[in-house]
């Protein structure tokens, strides 16, 4: 899939650190789930190769954590959308083996949504994000 529009919401509550934590992540799962949304590598004058980037502007958006709740059951019934979620059990584990035995046992209402990224395209994001202020 290759996107026209990718957004990260995170939880406007969240401490700093914790909410660019939350950002990294859902950058790195969207940006190894997109197609084609990683630029080539550049070399500057003098011939240093800078590695590809986003070729996509990423707004990191703010929202409340019910607002994240509704917008992954949102995009769950959207086809074209791409969703991916953090979540506090994921930001508290200390391994991926401890996350996903956690939330094995959870169901989607019990979990407390930090952060949300969407790709797809503009439209189908733009009515799921609506005019969510930017992260400041």
């Amino acid at each position: 899939m290759r996107p026209e529009r990718i957004s990260i919401v995170i939880d406007g509550e969240l401490p700093s650190g914790l909410a660019i934590n939350a950002a990294a992540v859902l950058a790195m799962t969207l940006g190894n789930r997109m197609e084609g949304v990683i630029g080539a590598d550049v070399p500057d004058r003098d011939g240093l190769v800078h590695p590809g980037i986003t070729t996509l502007n990423v707004p990191i958006l703010r929202g409340s954590a019910d607002l994240l709740r509704d917008l992954v059951l949102e995009a769950a019934k959207v086809d074209d959308i791409f969703a991916t979620s953090f979540t506090s059990v994921a930001q508290a584990a200390r391994a991926y083996g401890e996350y996903a035995a956690q939330l094995r046992d959870l169901g989607t209402a019990d979990l407390t949504y930090v952060g949300v990224g969407l790709a797809g395209p503009t439209r189908a994001v733009n009515r799921l994000i609506g005019s969510l202020p930017l992260y400041r």
